[in-house]
């Protein structure tokens, strides 16, 4: 079996760059297309040697592991300690919480049921306990607490005895919300779903919460959104589509507009970085991506803003025509329309029983 810089890094307590830079004094460069060093156990022997460390030189324990790098889990406990058998791992060596997901194994515990990657960005995570249930101790205090206490939270996907590093995440606003899941004799409990995102990490390599992100680019018939009441801290997963009860009604109105105007208002579903997004409506015949928000105010405009600009992008990627629109209940402040323009984005208001579309 080869050995990896990753590996010998957990081993020795060194940076990765420093064991490569001895691999590349060695035996030069690797060859043209090869990305990763795999070396033999005569290659792995010459940089131990090369690098030896006395036992005191091991502490303090330092993270070494880059995002991407696959390891055994039982050589990540060996540098690092922790609970052998836990989702959540918190190793006495480092301050780093180490967080453990393995999608579609956990289904029989609930755990599927949120867990994935979402439209934001963000990672939803299922706390620990299969049974009864889950509460704030051990492994889900740490991670609800990670951020006050400034732990990082290193979050890896598990195949097998293997584990592959995603990144450094944190927890995100809210920390994590409370839902009904199933436990593992399928009994409705109480699950803690954290919300965690990204620092510095590839969230491609984490898979989606919903089996629509697993479809690619594509357009289907538009209906208006289910209306209900806001709930803050609940996660949102795109085949709900529940918005507040404004929102609802500017969509439902408009959409009944573009209707009247001949043409055909759409659901466009988008890939993006492993999870799919989704504009509030498309409309095939002008290209418009609408992003509709329930106020004028600077804070729904900006966000609007960012979302649309997002949205344009991928649909002109997959080959469609795109113009970014936002639609609001009324016009917002003279700047935030300026703003909108030097953008390119296109404004529409409701204007009575219709809409105006201010250039």
């Amino acid at each position: 079996m080869s050995t990896t810089p990753a590996q010998l890094s957990l081993e020795l307590n060194l940076n990765q760059k420093r064991i490569r830079t001895e691999l590349r004094k060695l035996y030069g460069t690797l060859p043209q297309g090869v990305t990763r060093w795999e070396l033999d156990d005569v290659q792995a022997d010459a940089v131990r040697a090369r690098l030896v460390r006395r036992p005191e030189d091991l502490s303090p324990r330092i993270w070494t592991l880059e995002i991407g790098d696959t390891v055994q889990r039982h050589q990540l406990h060996a540098a690092y300690g922790g609970q052998q058998q836990s989702g959540i791992i918190t190793p006495k060596s480092v301050r780093d919480i180490l967080v453990v997901t393995h999608p579609g194994r956990g289904d029989r515990h609930g755990y599927g049921e949120y867990e994935g990657l979402q439209a934001d960005g963000s990672f939803l995570y299922t706390g620990e306990g299969q049974y009864g249930n889950q509460r704030f101790v051990r492994g889900n205090r740490a991670l609800r607490d990670a951020a006050q206490n400034d732990r990082p939270i290193r979050v890896f996907t598990k195949r097998g005895t293997e584990v592959t590093y995603v990144g450094e995440f944190t927890t995100g606003e809210p920390a994590y919300s409370v839902e009904k899941i199933r436990d593992s004799d399928w009994t409705l409990r109480d699950g803690i779903i954290f919300k965690l995102v990204p620092v510095d990490a590839d969230t491609e390599a984490l898979g989606p919460a919903s089996p629509i992100a697993t479809e690619e680019h594509q357009a289907t018939e538009w209906t208006a959104p289910e209306t209900s009441a806001y709930v803050v801290g609940a996660p949102s997963v795109i085949a709900d589509r529940e918005v507040p009860r404004i929102e609802f009604e500017l969509q439902r109105d408009f959409g009944n507009w573009i209707k009247g105007r001949g043409e055909t208002p759409q659901r466009l579903r988008l890939r993006a970085s492993g999870a799919t997004i989704e504009p509030d409506m498309y409309v095939e015949e002008s290209g418009w991506i609408i992003e509709a928000k329930k106020s004028p105010a600077r804070e729904y405009v900006r966000t609007a803003i960012g979302q649309v600009l997002d949205y344009a992008l991928l649909a002109r990627e997959s080959g469609r025509s795109a113009v970014p629109v936002v639609l609001l209940p009324s016009r917002p402040v003279a700047h935030l329309e300026r703003l909108l323009s030097e953008l390119g984005i296109t404004l529409i208001v409701r204007d009575g029983t219709g809409f105006e579309i201010i250039e």
